[in-house]
């Protein structure tokens, strides 16, 4: 097959439903299908992607021209559980920058793994700065202080999940790209992208 269309492929799951989508480069859609449950389906919601993907992965890529290499997975079930912590630096007068930023977030991202055996971060943010005891919502820049706080958020999923995930797409010869929460990325996305994760 040939690359005759950019695309990206969208899987959303829940316990209700399935919903595959391809977007094109200027963000139409493709095609989309989607699957409800007759109930809460959480034990049977591999073998039903499995089907799905069976169902409709060859159609796409017959839409498309093109194989399905990679896709995008949205989860929005009981798996995803939010991490908070705060963590500290003494800068000692120095500016703070993003270099000091980033050895922070690597230091949090660190202590939250070795914590938090067999799950994975798939979100991490930044609720607060914090420069000489005073609160910032953004990162300001050029200011010198003596200590430099962040209070973070983690958003994390099962180590196992993620590998059941890989292991269903692996049978169709393809990657998991990313995986997102359905309820942190909705927030920052518009009408039509929101038809991902419309509500029953």
């Amino acid at each position: 097959m040939s690359n005759k269309i950019n695309f990206e492929i969208y899987l959303f799951i829940s316990s209700k439903k399935l919903i595959m989508s391809a977007f094109s480069s200027t963000n139409e859609i493709i095609y989309e299908k989607e699957l409800l449950f007759e109930q809460d389906s959480k034990k049977l919601i591999f073998e039903k992607l499995d089907f799905f993907l069976n169902d409709n992965i060859f159609k796409i890529e017959k839409i498309l021209k093109n194989f399905v290499k990679n896709i995008f997975i949205i989860l929005d079930f009981g798996e995803i559980f939010p991490v908070e912590l705060s963590i500290k630096r003494n800068s000692h007068k120095n500016i703070v920058n993003l270099k000091n930023l980033n050895y922070l977030l690597y230091e949090a991202k660190d202590c939250c793994k070795k914590t938090l055996n067999e799950k994975k971060i798939i979100h991490m943010l930044i609720n607060n700065y914090q420069i000489d005891n005073k609160n910032y919502s953004f990162l300001p820049e050029g200011i010198n202080g003596n200590s430099f706080s962040l209070d973070i958020k983690f958003i994390c999923i099962s180590e196992r999940l993620v590998k059941d995930l890989e292991m269903i797409l692996k049978k169709y010869q393809i990657s998991l790209s990313q995986v997102v929460s359905a309820r942190y990325i909705e927030k920052f996305l518009d009408d039509k992208e929101k038809n991902l994760n419309r509500k029953d």
